[in-house]
């Protein structure tokens, strides 16, 4: 897990600087744990455990915060070769 995000955010600032003759801009996002509808099927006490794992807030990402980043990335034409984390701070532990 951690060497693909690690990948994705390793390759992100040359692709966006390979693309920028073609007026492309590449940002990534870099989610935590969220309330999806496959969390949903989840048992509730599943959900609490994971959601008190996050420092601040103690709850799961809200789908529409997810959609104001990439709304962000979109709207501000100065945003490029960037990865944002959106996780309330968590940092998956190892195994």
């Amino acid at each position: 897990y951690s060497a693909s995000k690690g990948g994705v955010v390793g390759m992100t600032l040359p692709i966006a600087r390979d693309l920028m003759s073609e007026g492309i801009r590449i940002n990534t996002i870099l989610p935590g744990i969220f309330n999806t509808p496959l969390m949903n099927g989840a048992p509730q006490a599943v959900k609490d455990g994971l959601a008190a794992s996050v420092p601040f807030p103690k709850r799961l990402g809200h789908p529409h915060e997810f959609a104001q980043v990439a709304m962000t990335m979109i709207e501000c034409g100065y945003f490029n070769g960037e990865d944002v984390r959106i996780d309330g701070a968590i940092r998956m532990a190892p195994r």
